[in-house]
């Protein structure tokens, strides 16, 4: 197959990424995507959204979905280990619509990340909002922290100055975060939204958020299936899993997942992965 739209074998499900590998050439290969039972090449190969730079196949499908309009892409969903860039790949496509190259497709990032416990005390915990979010905010700051300041030329000289920046930003309300139980009953319109740590919902929780997705909005689901921190949820049972398996075959939903290789984790993180399970 050439990657120029030869028919497929019906077994490929809609939008599934495909390597295909040259029979004369097995070092060869072209990444593409199936639509209406034929491969296409990527859109966005050559995109680097807020001058990042895609290091493996994963990567390179998981920005060709992000980079997509709402319009034609409002649900993607993407599983993978902790360390193969889900959610800092996210939040780059994120910026680079927002502040980079802003065409007015979205209004604002919108993060969410689901916490058992946060989840059901929220409502009685001490705080404003913001206040009430913080804690699970950390991981989603230590990725905006790398992105702003991942210029070479440009970087930083104090932590003063980078935190400012990450101020200004959600000052201007370009990223915003909120917990599940605020978003219930609420119709989101043009906006990026991110659901990281996904596969800690409910399925209830994972049709909420698909089902509140409003005009122009792009629903992202990020999340590891093995590593599920919810009781009564498992592999099989959680909002991620739930999601991908009834959305797969949709012509409005993507699916990308992240192989261990694609791990970007330090040699000692992988080491015990492997050894700790």
């Amino acid at each position: 197959m050439d990657g120029e739209g030869r028919k497929l074998n019906p077994e490929f499900f809609e939008n599934e990424f495909v390597i295909l590998h040259n029979e004369m050439s097995p070092d060869k290969t072209q990444l593409g995507r199936v639509e209406n039972e034929k491969i296409r090449k990527l859109e966005y190969k050559k995109s680097r959204p807020y001058g990042i730079n895609p290091r493996n196949a994963g990567q390179y499908f998981l920005q060709e979905a992000l980079m997509q309009p709402a319009e034609k892409a409002p649900l993607v969903i993407v599983k993978g280990m902790a360390g193969t860039s889900k959610t800092f790949y996210a939040l780059a496509v994120g910026l680079e619509k927002l502040l980079n190259h802003p065409t007015g497709e979205y209004r604002r990032i919108l993060i969410c990340r689901p916490n058992a416990q946060f989840d059901d005390d929220i409502g009685f915990l001490p705080g404003d909002e913001k206040e009430k979010i913080s804690p699970l905010l950390r991981p989603i700051m230590d990725n905006l922290e790398q992105l702003i300041d991942s210029d070479e030329e440009s970087r930083y000289e104090d932590e003063r100055e980078l935190q400012g920046k990450i101020d200004e930003i959600f000052e201007r309300g370009l990223i915003q975060a909120e917990a599940l139980n605020f978003i219930r009953g609420r119709s989101i319109v043009k906006t990026y939204l991110i659901i990281d740590e996904a596969q800690n919902m409910t399925p209830r929780q994972a049709k909420g958020i698909i089902t509140r997705a409003g005009k122009d909005t792009k629903v992202i689901l990020l999340g590891d299936p093995n590593q599920i921190d919810r009781p009564f949820l498992d592999e099989r049972t959680n909002g991620l899993s739930y999601a991908s398996e009834h959305m797969k075959g949709s012509p409005l939903c993507w699916q990308v997942s992240m192989k261990a290789s694609e791990c970007e984790r330090s040699k000692l993180a992988m080491d015990a992965v492997q050894r700790m399970g």
